[in-house]
């Protein structure tokens, strides 16, 4: 490098000059997560909630396309030109595979969809969330509520689109009504408007609870009392022990419910396929009424044009290789998941009696157990635990602001084998082990 070279002035932003959203700490929750198990590889890993890897199968992926190709010719009657033309070239803005989402959502959760229109097909279900909170928000009177505690996810989407989120205590019924009543009443009297509340009824992440039939049609009776939509995120719905439970869209009525999904679990996560049925109507100025799908595409169009046709295509493979049935398709996952929670928690019961004043909740499906322990479960912990013991987990205060979540750490057990989870369970009796001990 040269003299001149050194003495030229580099641009410098600062950070106060950028969205604010960016100096927020839970934007920082994902990329940290990230960091500290790119720093401790050989750590067991009990923080990401990703699927099991262990059944990847690269073959599988030209059989898909090629499924598709079969089903453009044969079921479409498109030519081989239009093929490649809507596997190539940019495609629909609301995606290509509508049709087959809507046949899966009725096989598998008695959605029945009146409007192939109301399908948004996004870049993973993250940016259906961002699309629906930016479409939400108006000024800054509107507010998002989330039943606390909550995926991080959402609360970075509606933070980046402007929109505030404000907490509802979540009970151990998944939400507390009472509270819900009480923080929207409180909202309206300080002049602002809840728009929507978002919720994962089955399984949630961070905490595992899953709300009963019984509170599930509660809220949507609640939802109706308040004006609110019920955003319904549902990634881990079919991995249960056995008993399915009605999605709150498929009991919805009024449309009252935006139906957020993803094929990241159940389907392939490298493919970042999403999608959301919005079919709410909405008025124009003009007095012309569309759907707030209409809505959600057009703010897609000027964030992702679209999303990735040959994505769509190998989910669309996937999707007719089982009769559009997610359920066939994951027979063998949920079946792993079951075994891995079963084994969690026979883990937990043999290596934390009571006396050592660990405790935890006993979800019947998901992928996530939640730890109360005794002492702080914070990042310099973690790295201590992913250092120390080689073994790694989530603060529960990465998804909860309440003073409560300090003490809480999240097990996520999907993504590992049962030989891999044993060792990671005796990792963590030691660093709880050491903790307690004053270590």
């Amino acid at each position: 490098m040269t003299e001149a070279t050194m003495a030229v002035d580099r641009v410098r932003l600062r950070a106060e000059h950028l969205h604010g959203s960016l100096t927020e700490p839970l934007m920082d929750s994902m990329n940290f997560l990230n960091e500290i198990a790119g720093r401790y590889p050989d750590a067991v890993s009990f923080a990401p909630g990703r699927p099991y890897e262990g059944l990847f199968d690269s073959d599988a992926l030209p059989r898909y396309l090629e499924r598709y190709r079969a089903y453009l010719a044969n079921e479409r009657g498109l030519s081989a030109e239009q093929i490649d033309r809507t596997l190539f070239q940019y495609g629909r803005t609301k995606g290509i595979i509508p049709e087959l989402v809507a046949r899966s959502l009725a096989v598998d959760e008695d959605i029945h969809l009146d409007d192939l229109e109301s399908v948004v097909i996004t870049v993973g279900c993250q940016e259906a969330m961002f699309l629906v909170a930016r479409a939400l928000r108006v000024d800054e009177l509107d507010v998002l509520l989330t039943v606390a505690p909550t995926y991080v996810g959402v609360v970075g989407a509606a933070r980046t689109a402007e929109l505030p989120t404000v907490p509802v205590a979540d009970g151990p019924l998944g939400v507390d009504l009472d509270d819900l009543a009480r923080t929207v009443g409180e909202l309206r009297d300080a002049g602002r408007r809840p728009r929507a509340l978002y919720v994962i009824p089955d399984f949630a992440n961070p905490s595992g609870v899953r709300m009963n039939l019984a509170t599930r049609r509660a809220l949507l009776d609640a939802a109706r009392e308040h004006d609110l939509l019920l955003l319904e995120d549902n990634p881990y719905g079919l991995f249960h022990n056995g008993a399915r439970l009605p999605t709150l869209k498929a009991l919805d009525t009024e449309r009252r419910v935006v139906y957020l999904g993803s094929f990241a679990k159940t389907g392939l996560p490298g493919a970042r396929i999403g999608y959301v049925v919005a079919d709410q109507e909405v008025e124009g100025a003009d007095g012309s009424v569309g759907l707030l799908a209409d809505e959600l595409a057009k703010i897609k169009g000027m964030v992702t044009v679209n999303t990735s046709p040959v994505a769509q295509a190998v989910i669309g493979g996937k999707l007719l290789e089982h009769d559009c049935s997610l359920v066939a398709a994951n027979r063998v996952e949920r079946e792993i998941y079951q075994n891995n929670l079963s084994r969690l928690l026979t883990g937990l019961t043999l290596r934390f009696p009571p006396a050592t004043g660990v405790s935890w909740n006993r979800p019947s499906g998901g992928f996530f157990v939640v730890l109360d322990v005794p002492f702080p479960a914070d990042d310099a912990l973690l790295e201590h635990s992913a250092r120390r013991h080689g073994v790694l987990w989530a603060p529960m205060s990465h998804f909860d602001p309440r003073p409560e979540a300090r003490n809480r750490l999240r097990l996520s057990f999907s993504s590992l084998t049962l030989e891999s989870l044993e060792a990671g369970l005796d990792r963590l009796r030691a660093m709880v082990s050491e903790r307690l001990a004053g270590g």
